[in-house]
């Protein structure tokens, strides 16, 4: 039993796999805020122009 432990201990085959997925997690993490802040600025930017666009209009 103990060699087994320390058999499983040392495996580092699937170390890689993890590593993998923590990468591709923080790659997702900063996609998704890059995303919310492009689209907090274009609603934003949307509401200005509808401002604007009203104003103009008087409606």
């Amino acid at each position: 039993m103990v060699k087994f432990l320390n058999k499983l201990g040392r495996d580092e085959s699937g170390a890689t796999a993890v590593e993998y997925g923590l990468i591709v997690a923080l790659i997702f993490i900063a996609m998704l805020g890059a995303v919310t802040s492009f689209s907090n600025a274009n609603i934003a930017t949307y509401t200005a122009i509808e401002t604007a666009v009203t104003s103009v209009t008087g409606a």
